[in-house]
């Protein structure tokens, strides 16, 4: 099974999913996005199969200190381009695995999913 795991590896909710995957021994490969960044394309087809309300994470402090003007009238479109210049802006985490997609974590989610 190929199965990877997109986040920020000192993300609370990030570790959490990683250390439930390694628990039920899962085998899979990590992406961080502070070292390796957010591919646009990817992000777009995240936001295609799940919807931008889904993957961006507008709780978070990083969306929240950006101007008015980044915020307003978000779109798919313009959802991918925050998400892609403030990766801290995805939803954390997300997961690409052979049935589907995964955004965020919720055990009982992901047991059904794996």
């Amino acid at each position: 099974m190929s199965v990877t795991v997109y986040g920020i590896p000192n993300c609370d909710t990030v570790k959490k999913a990683r250390d439930w995957l390694d628990a039920q021994g899962i085998a899979y490969a990590f992406h961080d996005y502070k070292k390796l960044g957010a591919d646009p394309a990817k992000l777009a087809d995240w936001v295609a199969a799940a919807g931008w309300e889904t993957v961006l994470n507008r709780a978070g402090t990083t969306f929240r200190k950006l101007p008015d003007t980044a915020k307003l009238g978000l779109d798919a479109a313009t959802a991918v381009a925050v998400m892609a210049a403030n990766p801290a802006c995805i939803k954390r985490p997300v997961v690409e695995h052979p049935g589907g997609l995964l955004v965020g974590f919720k055990p009982d989610q992901w047991a059904a999913a794996f």
